[in-house]
Parts: C-alpha cells; sequence; structure tokens
C-alpha cells in the first residue's frame, strides 16, 4: 500500500491510497498552493514521471494531506519538497470542489483547501526533479491568456482554478492591480 490520504468512502472519511482514490475517482481532500511575489505568480511544469498529468503546467504545488496532518502543514511540507521553498507560510484563502478527468484513468474528486504565500524579498527555489521540470513566474493576466490560447498545456485544476475561483483565492489587489 502507497501513502494513505483522507477521502470520503460510504460517506466517511477514511485513509485511502492515494492512487487507489485517483483510480476510483473517490472524493479526497487535497491542498494547492499559490506563491505570488508582486504581481507574478510562480507556476511549476510537473514532472514528466508524474502518474498523471506529466508535463503540464500547474499551479506553484498541489498535494494531498497525509492522513493524520493539517492543510496549513500540508501546504508548508510541500513546499519544501516539491520546490526547495523554506521560510514561507501560505495563508489560507478558499475551499473549494472539483471533479476533472486527468488521464491515464485518473480522476481528481476533490475538497481542496487553497493557500496564498506573499513573497517578500528573495526567494530561493530549487525543485525536486522527481516532482517538478521547470518553474517560472508569470503576471496573472499573462498566465490568463496563454491558458486561454494553449489549454493543453495546464493541468485541469489550475485551470479551474483560475477560471472560478481566482477572485478568492487571489483578492481583488491582485487582479485589479495586474490590470493596470
Amino acid at each position: 500500500m502507497g501513502i494513505l490520504i483522507p477521502a470520503w468512502v460510504d460517506d466517511r472519511l477514511v485513509p485511502v491510497d492515494k492512487l487507489e482514490a485517483h483510480e476510483k475517482g473517490l472524493k479526497h481532500k487535497a491542498v494547492s498552493v499559490f506563491a505570488v511575489r508582486d504581481m507574478d505568480i510562480l507556476i511549476q511544469r510537473r514532472a514528466l514521471g508524474k502518474y498523471h498529468t506529466p508535463g503540464l503546467w500547474a499551479n506553484t504545488c498541489c498535494t494531498h494531506p497525509d492522513w493524520d496532518e493539517s492543510a496549513s502543514t500540508c501546504a508548508v511540507r510541500r513546499l519544501r519538497e516539491e520546490l526547495g521553498i523554506t521560510g514561507l507560510y501560505p495563508e489560507y484563502r478558499h475551499r473549494l470542489e472539483y471533479h476533472a478527468d486527468v488521464g491515464n484513468g485518473m480522476v481528481e474528486n476533490e475538497v481542496v483547501d487553497v493557500f496564498l504565500a506573499h513573497v517578500r524579498g528573495p526567494l530561493q527555489v530549487v525543485p525536486n526533479p522527481d516532482e517538478v521540470m521547470e518553474i517560472r513566474w508569470i503576471g496573472y493576466h499573462d498566465l490568463l491568456a496563454e491558458v486561454q490560447r494553449y489549454p493543453e498545456r495546464f493541468t485541469p485544476w489550475l485551470k479551474i482554478y483560475l477560471h472560478h475561483h481566482a477572485d478568492t483565492i487571489f483578492g481583488p489587489d491582485l487582479i485589479i492591480s495586474a490590470k493596470a
């Protein structure tokens, strides 16, 4: 058995193998983080070895909490594990649910706690090559335009976040300021 994540089975939250949750499309908990510096968002391109959505661009980091782990602890852990980022403490922004086919017979059926981390000052990013093949900073509206033009290059969840939840994730300050 692999990593156990919190998933709902028969309306009860129980530990379930992460791969099984995706194969069966079970509703499960997830965590997503966006790191923002001024008007730019740090995005990552998922490693080619990932079992779903390899090579696609996603938000700064995303994962599933371990069975006994809080969402905020998970957010900090995954910033460190995926990107080598330490000393950044994301703030909780929003809980959302989505359902998306992610290829290879896998389904994301997630209840996601979304966090926003404001980067002030230098940030050392050292991507874990097992998780991330590339990173870049991109302006909010440039990201929207790129997703519109090349949707096949982005994960389903990033497109859902940007198109349906941007106001609650980023707040009006980033969205309005980015237009100026």
